[in-house]
C-alpha cells in the first residue's frame, strides 16, 4: 500500500463528556475545570476566534491563545477549553482555550443529471447524525482508500422544491469512493459537519435525509428536532489528527 499505515503514531483521542462545571455562587469556576464542547468557528479578527458550542452557547478566550493554524469562518469541531467566566462581555462563558480539532466542514450541494455521477452513491457506514447549530453533524466509519480521498456529500436535488410536499426538506447523503478502498477500516471515527443554513428550517416539518447505509440497505433518516443535543455515539469520539481520508 503506498499509504502508510499512520494512525497508531498519532491519536486523538478526544472523550466529549460535555462536562459541566459548576459555579459556587458567582465565584468563578475551579482551577483546571476542563469542559468539551462541539462548536462553531467564528474569525474576529486575524488569529482570534470565537465559538458557538452547542451545549455551553457562546464562547470568548479571556484567556490568549496562539494557534497554530488558521480557521475559517463557520468551520465546526471538538473544543476542549477551561471555563474562566459566565455572562464575560455579552458572551456565555469567558473561556481559555486548550485544543480545538477541526471537522471538516461543507454545504448542502446542488445534485442535477450532469453532476450526479460526481457524488456517486456508494454504501456508507453512517454511525450517527444530528441537527445542532444550524449543522447536519455525521459520525461515520470508512473503509481506508489507498491514495484517493473519499468524498461525502449532502445534496438536494435542484429540480424539485426545497420543501416537499409533506413539508419536509429532502437530502440525500451521497458517498463516491472513486473505486479507491482496501479491506482494512479506518481504526477512529470520521466527523463532516453541512452548514444548513441555505435552507428554510423554520418553514418546514424538519428533515428527510436518504442513506445508502452498506449495513442496512437504503433508508430514509427523519430530522424534526433541529437542535438536538450530541448524542451518545459522539461523546466518546476517537479521531486521528493525521490528514483526513475524506473531502
Amino acid at each position: 500500500m503506498k499509504r502508510k499505515m499512520k494512525y497508531g503514531l498519532w491519536i486523538c483521542a478526544l472523550v466529549v463528556g460535555l462536562f459541566q462545571a459548576s459555579c459556587d455562587d458567582g465565584e468563578g469556576y475551579s482551577i483546571g475545570d476542563i469542559a468539551y464542547d462541539w462548536v462553531t468557528v467564528h474569525v474576529q479578527s486575524d488569529g482570534v476566534y470565537t465559538f458557538t458550542g452547542d451545549t455551553w452557547g457562546t464562547m470568548f478566550p479571556a484567556a490568549p491563545t496562539v494557534w497554530g493554524y488558521r480557521l475559517a469562518e463557520g468551520t465546526r469541531g471538538l473544543l476542549v477549553f477551561n471555563p474562566l467566566y459566565d455572562d464575560y462581555y455579552g458572551y456565555d462563558v469567558g473561556i481559555k482555550p486548550q485544543q480545538l480539532r477541526p471537522f471538516l466542514t461543507k454545504t448542502v450541494e446542488d445534485l442535477t443529471d450532469a453532476n450526479e455521477a460526481e457524488y456517486a452513491n456508494h454504501p456508507a457506514y453512517v454511525l450517527d447524525a444530528w441537527v445542532a447549530g444550524g449543522y447536519m453533524n455525521m459520525l461515520f466509519n470508512m473503509k481506508m482508500p489507498m491514495e484517493k480521498k473519499h468524498r461525502v456529500s449532502l445534496v438536494k436535488r435542484a429540480d424539485e422544491p426545497v420543501i416537499g410536499e409533506d413539508g419536509y426538506i429532502h437530502l440525500e447523503y451521497r458517498y463516491n469512493t472513486y473505486g479507491d478502498t482496501t479491506d482494512v477500516f479506518n481504526p477512529y471515527e470520521e466527523v463532516v459537519c453541512y452548514n444548513l443554513n441555505t435552507l428554510p428550517l423554520d418553514e418546514a416539518e424538519g428533515i428527510k435525509m436518504k442513506v445508502n447505509s452498506a449495513v442496512y440497505g437504503e433508508q430514509t433518516w427523519v430530522f424534526e428536532n433541529m437542535n438536538q443535543p450530541v448524542p451518545d455515539e459522539a461523546k466518546n469520539v476517537n479521531v486521528s489528527i493525521e490528514e483526513s481520508d475524506i473531502e
